[in-house]
């Protein structure tokens, strides 16, 4: 079976078709500039551009959303606009799209295609991903099982959210100034830390 995955990013919006069973891309990537504002009815009009361009419509969709998604409703709003706070993601973008639409968070959508398909398949314990993209995105899981929504990349730290910290990129690695100049020091490329 193959669906249409959507990846909505702070600057770009990816898409393609995804064989569910192997995980493999089977079409060409397109890539749309995310619109600036990201407002509801300007990422349904990425999205309707996208089906069409695929001829998908009626099928299923996957989309993976910078957000806390709980129950089909966006609950935040990261490199996105407000306007995405408690809105119905689900139910909004299948009506909008004439699909049947399934959302969830962005590194909760990469953290278990690495667990099915990746490094991450049959790895027991604890296992925490991380994106490194716009923002820092995570995704925790036990045994195997999604821990949902953990937003690692929007914990404060002293009196600034960690996404809103000056940033210093440098080779391999990005050095992250905290208001009182500490550095913290990360690696540029997706993290696996299992214990």
């Amino acid at each position: 079976m193959e669906v249409l995955g959507i990846d909505v990013g702070g600057t770009g919006i990816k898409i393609n078709t995804v064989k569910i069973e192997t995980g493999e891309l089977t079409g060409e990537k397109l890539k749309i500039k995310t619109p600036t504002p990201a407002t509801p009815d300007a990422i349904i009009e990425c999205m309707k551009t996208a089906v069409d361009h695929f001829k998908w419509q009626g099928k299923k969709i996957g989309i993976g959303f910078p957000a806390v998604i709980k129950n089909g409703v966006s609950l935040t709003a990261s490199n996105i606009d407000s306007q995405f706070i408690n809105y119905p993601v689900d139910s909004a973008f299948s009506e909008a799209l004439g699909c049947d639409v399934t959302v969830v968070n962005d590194a909760d959508a990469a953290g278990i295609a690495e667990m099915t398909y990746g490094k991450g398949k049959g790895v027991k314990g604890l296992v925490v991903f991380l994106t490194l993209g716009t923002g820092i995105g995570s995704a925790l899981f036990y045994n195997g099982q999604l821990l949902a929504n953990t937003e690692l990349g929007h914990l404060k730290y002293k009196k600034s959210i960690l996404k809103n910290m000056p940033v210093i990129a440098h080779g391999n690695f990005i050095i992250s100034v905290g208001e009182n100049g500490q550095k913290n020091l990360m690696c540029t490329s997706t993290i696996w830390i299992c214990s």
